[in-house]
């Protein structure tokens, strides 16, 4: 009688056996699959806060790509020292690693407008994010044009987030003062007094102890005013080192993916050669508001400004690097989410930058953390 089911082919296997490898075929390619490297995505703006902070987010960016998590509920990393993972908000602030004062900003550093946030708790902020390094901005000429006021219009003493700086440093953390910025002109291109000029940042001095004074400049063309500031400033850091309390000196600048202006680069030259020892030069790079591409942006402006310090400071190597300080700004708190912080972060760790810092809108306290326990 003939079988119901046929009879096989020579050569062919039982049906089972087939069966049973085409399971094993199906298992094998799932665990290699899960073994590749996740695939590096486009430069996207963060996801909505209801991401967990410890998904990974890659990039195709010049900032390099973070690899995704095999798990989606795998727990994120601790934070350690200089690596760029992921803040947990179940863990405990870590120490403001500040240190000796005479080396200068470092990791992460907090810019404070205290012109348009003059309440700003620096101490508050310092225990709940961690951040120990922090730059008030930013005295501004006074209308006689040599007294130096918030914003240009504020007493110098008159501001209650300069006034915090004893509970900061009481807690381990120190900051520096900005000078110029967007609210006023800087002293020196008003100041045509070099006296007064000299005396003017010499109160500031006596009043706040800063660990380091950065200028904002917007002046770079007026040789007159880049002489003055670059006297004035060098005669400081002489009277700082007399003193045995090192002044570091910094300046802030705009930078596109071209790196640095030519009159920037200029000034940058023009006071090394006056005698002014610069620590660093801090880079501003707008982020586009909801654009794309930002990270990748910021990193070609980082490596073309990189080139242009090699000549403007002095520097060769890997030291161009830790002269430059990278600071975005930001147009939202959500144009640097957890996943953007941690390749910045990385980016800043891997080619041994002096600090990041955020300029713009205020970003959330735990890309703060982030940022500061990546970069320390």
């Amino acid at each position: 009688m003939d079988s119901a089911r046929g009879e096989r082919e020579p050569g062919t296997p039982p049906r089972p056996l087939v069966a049973l490898a085409a399971a094993a075929l199906v298992a094998g390619t799932g665990y290699a699959m899960w073994l590749l490297p996740a695939r590096a995505i486009p430069d996207a703006p963060d996801p909505a806060p209801s991401t967990p902070a410890g998904a990974a987010q890659g990039g195709a960016t010049g900032l390099g790509p973070v690899a995704a998590s095999a798990a989606a509920t795998a727990p994120a990393p601790a934070v350690t020292a200089g690596s760029a993972v992921a803040w947990r908000s179940s863990d405990q602030v870590a120490p403001i690693p500040v240190g000796a004062r005479d080396g200068g900003p470092s990791g992460y550093v907090v810019f404070v407008d205290a012109v348009r946030d003059p309440g700003f708790d620096l101490a508050g902020a310092a225990r709940s994010t961690g951040a120990g390094w922090y730059t008030l901005g930013h005295l501004a000429a006074g209308p006689d044009g040599c007294t130096p006021r918030w914003g240009g219009v504020v007493e110098q003493g008159g501001n209650p987030a300069a006034n915090g700086l004893g509970p900061l440093r009481a807690l381990g953390g120190d900051a520096g003062i900005a000078f110029g910025g967007p609210s006023g002109r800087e002293l020196a291109q008003t100041c045509r007094d070099p006296g007064l000029l000299l005396a003017a940042y010499r109160r500031v001095i006596g009043a706040f102890d800063p660990a380091v004074i950065d200028f904002e400049v917007r002046d770079s063309a007026d040789e007159a005013a880049t002489a003055r500031r670059a006297a004035a400033v060098g005669q400081l850091q002489r009277e700082a080192a007399a003193a045995g309390r090192p002044l570091a000196v910094t300046f802030t600048l705009p930078a596109s993916e071209s790196g640095l202006s030519t009159a920037d680069a200029a000034m940058l030259r023009s006071a090394r050669a006056a005698g002014v020892e610069i620590l660093a030069v801090n880079l501003l790079v707008p982020f586009r508001p909801g654009g794309s591409g930002d990270l990748h942006r910021l990193a070609v402006a980082a490596r073309a400004a990189r080139a242009q310090f090699a000549y403007a400071l002095g520097v060769t190597g890997r030291e161009a690097w830790r002269r430059m300080g990278l600071a975005p700004v930001l147009t939202s708190p959500r144009d640097l989410g957890g996943g953007r912080a941690r390749r910045l972060a990385d980016f800043r760790a891997r080619n041994g930058l002096a600090w990041v810092s955020i300029r713009g809108a205020r970003p959330d306290d735990d890309v703060v953390r982030v940022l500061g326990a990546a970069g320390s």
